[in-house]
């Protein structure tokens, strides 16, 4: 397919998606943590709070989310800077804002990949990690996280590809990715179909990629595996 000089204007969109993708995995796995911790904890405070951000955010759009975290993260430092006497718009990077609406929603769909391979790691290696001094917190990090992490990369692995996909809702607010930059080629050439499919293309690609990543760390996480590689 002829780009008509708008390759390397897809390209810096692809770039810009898997930074986006990237950045908002690292902070939805800590959310995700968090939130498995909270719903596993003996406190109800915490399970009750834990509940509550995985049905609300799980229960709206990802675009809604994307525009509400824009346009209202907005309105509140706005109204936050008239306190101090600023009074001039103040606006959230596009990319800020997508990274908190994708990891915020990551977060609530991990939380129940964690807590499920958690809860799958049988509970006697907690009890012998106290029967030997361990702290709580020493056997999570040590002892029960590596587990988990070979229990749950399965489903993070398809949620990735998700989040991947999703990136593309962040153009409706500015932000320059992909999709934003197939938009613009084709608002100019009048030729959708030429960059939508290459945008389709690029997406498949890094989708491609994304998953031999997650199968090859699957494997490196399974003792099994590696015996049998060797």
């Amino acid at each position: 397919m002829e780009l008509l000089g708008f390759g390397d204007l897809l390209l810096s969109g692809a770039w810009i998606t898997v930074k986006l993708a990237l950045t908002s995995l690292v902070f939805g796995l800590i959310f995700g943590l968090l939130g498995a911790a909270g719903k596993l904890s003996r406190f109800w405070p915490a399970r009750a709070l834990a509940t509550f951000y995985t049905t609300l955010i799980r229960g709206i759009p990802e675009l809604l989310l994307v525009l509400i975290i824009y346009f209202g993260g907005s309105a509140i430092l706005m109204a936050i800077a008239e306190q101090f006497g600023y009074t001039d718009y103040i606006e959230i990077s596009a990319f800020a804002a997508g990274v908190a609406a994708l990891s915020i929603a990551f977060g609530a769909y991990s939380t129940e990949v964690f807590r499920g391979a958690i809860q799958a790691i049988p509970k006697g290696q907690w009890e012998s990690a106290q029967a030997l001094g361990m702290t709580p917190l020493k056997t999570f990090f040590r002892i029960i996280l590596p587990q988990v992490w070979r229990l749950a990369l399965p489903g993070l692995g398809n949620l990735f590809q998700v989040l991947l996909k999703d990136t593309a809702l962040v153009s409706v607010v500015g932000l320059n990715d992909l999709m934003r930059q197939a938009d613009v080629a084709t608002a100019s050439t009048k030729q959708p179909f030429t960059f939508y499919m290459t945008a389709a293309l690029i997406y498949l690609a890094l989708t491609v990629l994304a998953t031999a990543m997650t199968t090859w760390m699957e494997r490196r996480a399974d003792p099994a595996a590696r015996r049998a590689d060797a």
